[in-house]
């Protein structure tokens, strides 16, 4: 019964603190980043292909690879810590570390959250933000007031599809740390892939793969729900209207 299994419990508690903790670490960035690549500077057109290359890789089984072995005990993020004379730091081995290690991956690839922002960012009409600079609006509130409310479908769009992945999430834990140091990475998908691949459960696995498939039905209907609170559309039905 699932009620009564405590690796059923566990994993799906490290699942929601993976989805909580890379979510909105993920979407700040992307945005922060975009906002900044929005303006018209010698360059920029560098640094948006080179923010925008880390999702293109993705979340293949290489680039976990290489996440492991810089983030090993004698890994090269060690080595650099090392030559200012810090210990080093068990980064994979820490159950309090190793999870935040494993999402700072999924955090790297924020390049196809950004470019979306990034297209919402130049279709915000400029007359918006001259009606803000007559009224006397500081830069921060024209980004809070003006900014934020004119993307907020954008913002919406994006928190559903980076968490609907973070729910399915397999490829990391299971390179980088095998769903260890006890258990403490050891997100639900890891769980439904040992129970029906490992343990030869395909029963109970299929149970396991429909209850993640109920959580991400449920989180997304909550959000959509609570959408027209917050999220500001021009079109008549759906959301706020502007």
């Amino acid at each position: 019964m699932l009620t009564e299994d405590d690796l059923f419990w566990k994993s799906m508690g490290v699942t929601f603190a993976y989805v909580f903790l890379t979510i909105p670490l993920k979407l700040a960035f992307a945005l922060g980043i975009a906002f900044v690549l929005n303006f018209k500077l010698r360059g920029i057109g560098f640094f948006r292909t080179a923010f925008y290359i880390p999702s293109i890789l993705g979340s293949s089984v290489a680039i976990a690879v290489l996440w492991r072995a810089l983030f090993a005990i004698d890994g090269l993020l060690n080595s650099f810590i090392g030559v200012f004379g810090f210990e080093a730091i068990n980064w994979l081995g820490e159950p309090s570390l190793a999870l935040t290690s494993v999402t700072l991956l999924r955090v790297w690839q924020f390049g196809s959250a950004m470019v979306i922002f990034l297209a919402a960012l130049q279709n915000v009409p400029q007359s918006q933000y001259e009606a803000a600079m007559i009224d006397g609006a500081s830069k921060w509130q024209m980004f809070m007031k003006v900014t934020v409310p004119l993307i907020t479908p954008v913002i919406f769009f994006n928190f559903i599809m980076q968490t609907t992945q973070a729910f399915q999430e397999f490829t990391a834990p299971y390179v980088i740390t095998g769903g260890g140091p006890t258990h403490y990475t050891y997100l639900f998908s890891l769980y439904i892939y040992d129970t029906a691949f490992k343990y030869f459960d395909m029963g109970y696995g299929a149970a396991l793969a429909w209850v993640l498939f109920l959580v991400v039905a449920l989180f997304a209907s909550i959000a959509f729900k609570s959408s027209k609170y917050w999220v500001f559309y021009s079109a008549d039905k759906g959301g706020k209207n502007d």
